[in-house]
């Protein structure tokens, strides 16, 4: 990760931001964060936890109940107009015409950034380019994959050149090969300069891409750091324990004696979790105390705490797997601190 400045001024700033939706839905509840120039921010959380909200507000397709906000020097809620010249957005669904072709999109954008003609189409060719869409900027765009589509949607939001990107989710539906492409651009707008916040609940992403990452739940911010910080807010490493079904009964209270703790089921690899409080010392004392029961382990592993741990310990709600879908809880009534690693 690229480091970041430690005495430049916030180029996004949020100040006790508050979003009422109706009487009983706060979408935002006193939200505040400060992010340095150049730098690549994730705003992690569940669907439903602001996220989004957070963005149209900072990109002022949104006004806020309370609070302020501004980008790049720019206050978003006194001067909206000035604020957009400074932004990019690219949000959940790509906002692109399907009837037009790529190339025709991006320059339809230029357009209504206020560029003249010549300058909207001189550029959507240095942008098609940038994002390897030049072999296809003459189709038009409901030809295109879903992959193409978010490169194609970027590139619309790139044509203004920007100096912060805003991206919701930006590889929510799309393959994997496409995904790692998405972020081959995200590393090269930042290594141009480029501030970006983005929004996604794949935890992988926030942990390759992002250098601080924002946790969100219920409308509050909750937790912020680097991932390494966010990884040690729950300490120590962490067992797994697979051993065979009829002796997991007599094996979580061998785990229970042994860490004074409640060992979780995680029913995606069967096993039993529980924290290793000193290391290699408690691997050891796990490992006599199932022998002497009796018990083979057919695989036992400690390792650091992983973001995925860390998501579930702070919001309680399992993360997003890869496909799209929630992972199951680690006990079945939900209550596990402990959630399905991404990796």
């Amino acid at each position: 990760m690229s480091p970041t400045p430690t005495n430049a001024q916030p180029i996004i700033r949020a100040q006790d931001v508050v979003k009422r939706f109706g009487k009983e839905t706060t979408a935002l509840d006193g939200v505040s964060i400060s992010i340095e120039p150049g730098s690549i921010y994730g705003l992690l959380g569940p669907n439903g936890a602001g996220k989004t909200t957070l963005i149209r507000v900072l990109t002022t397709l949104l006004e806020p109940d309370a609070g302020e906000a501004w980008v790049a020097g720019v206050d978003v809620l006194r001067d909206p107009v000035t604020a957009r010249t400074k932004i990019g957005l690219a949000g959940q669904s790509a906002a692109i015409d399907g009837f037009l072709t790529g190339r025709e999109n991006v320059e339809m954008i230029g357009q209504l950034y206020g560029l003249p003609a010549k300058e909207a189409k001189s550029r959507a060719t240095d942008v098609l380019q940038r994002i390897d869409l030049t072999d296809a900027a003459d189709r038009q765009v409901k030809t295109y994959s879903g992959g193409m589509r978010r490169r194609l949607d970027l590139a619309a939001s790139l044509v203004g050149r920007p100096e912060v990107m805003f991206l919701d989710e930006p590889t929510t539906g799309i393959d994997p090969r496409s995904r790692i492409d998405i972020w081959d651009i995200i590393r090269d707008l930042q290594s141009e300069g480029t501030t970006l916040l983005m929004t996604t609940q794949y935890l992988e992403e926030v942990d390759y891409l992002a250098d601080r990452i924002g946790v969100i739940d219920h409308g509050k911010l909750i937790a912020e750091g680097t991932a390494n910080e966010l990884k040690s807010r729950i300490g120590g490493t962490i067992i797994e324990a697979v051993v065979p079904e009829e002796q997991r009964e007599r094996a979580t209270e061998v785990l229970r004696d042994v860490t004074s703790e409640e060992p979780m089921f995680e029913p995606n690899k069967a096993c039993l979790v529980v924290h290793a409080p000193e290391g290699s010392k408690t691997l050891i004392s796990v490992v006599r105390a199932l022998d002497e029961a009796g018990i083979v382990a057919d695989d036992l592993e400690m390792h650091k705490p992983t973001l995925d741990e860390v998501f579930l310990t702070l919001t309680g709600h399992v993360a997003e797997t890869e496909d799209g879908e929630q992972a199951q809880p680690a006990t079945a009534a939900g209550r596990s601190r402990f959630g399905r690693r991404s990796r």
